[in-house]
């Protein structure tokens, strides 16, 4: 489904090479080594499909910034491409997890589940990242509680949601994050050299 943004590929190398690599172009995006949420919306709606996509990156905003203090770092940042690229199956979903819980009380409801899953779909069909999904939004919510919430209390808990995720691949592949879906384009001006991330 594509849940990740400016998050560049591994293309081997040295890891200490690769982080180095990384700062130097979140630098040049974020001179002042902080990005905002107006500027990572700018940056990531530029690559997947303009406006449609400002709600779901405003999400993936906020669960990058793990402090909660309206920016993000660059350890944050770094943090977060790590664990999306080299990550475990549970640790990617964890982060999956953070992204739907949007009011981050430990439990994702049905109506958490279909705004996101509205503003993936809208942000997927406006830059043709993934075929159009047979299913709407509030029936790819209705299947996912069936699945997952194993104790029929209208929630989510981060345990279903892991287990039932690793569980079913058409689950997994709806929920877990994959750091090559997205590709962002650099904002004209930007130093060319450095090419696109992607």
């Amino acid at each position: 489904m594509g849940q990740a943004a400016t998050l560049p590929c591994r293309r081997g190398g040295s890891y200490v090479m690769e982080l180095h690599e990384w700062y130097r172009k979140f630098i040049i995006e974020c001179p002042s080594g902080l990005i905002t949420l107006h500027e990572f919306q700018k940056h990531f709606c530029n690559g997947t499909g303009g406006s449609e996509s400002a709600e779901y990156a405003e999400q993936i905003f906020r669960t990058l910034d793990n402090n909660e203090d309206g920016v993000v770092d660059f350890r944050e940042y770094v943090m977060a491409i790590s664990m999306l690229v080299e990550g475990s199956a549970v640790e990617k979903l964890r982060w999956s997890f953070k992204l739907y819980d949007k009011d981050r009380d430990g439990a994702i409801t049905r109506e958490e589940m279909r705004e996101i899953m509205q503003a993936v779909n809208k942000m997927g069909l406006a830059a043709d990242l993934t075929k159009p999904n047979p299913l709407t939004a509030e029936e790819c919510t209705n299947r996912i509680f069936l699945r997952l919430d194993k104790d029929n209390n209208a929630v989510i808990s981060l345990e279903e949601f892991i287990e039932g995720a690793l569980d079913d691949d058409w689950m997994r592949e709806m929920l877990a994050c994959d750091p090559n879906t997205v590709r962002v384009e650099r904002p004209a001006g930007k130093d060319p050299a450095l090419g696109t991330h992607g």
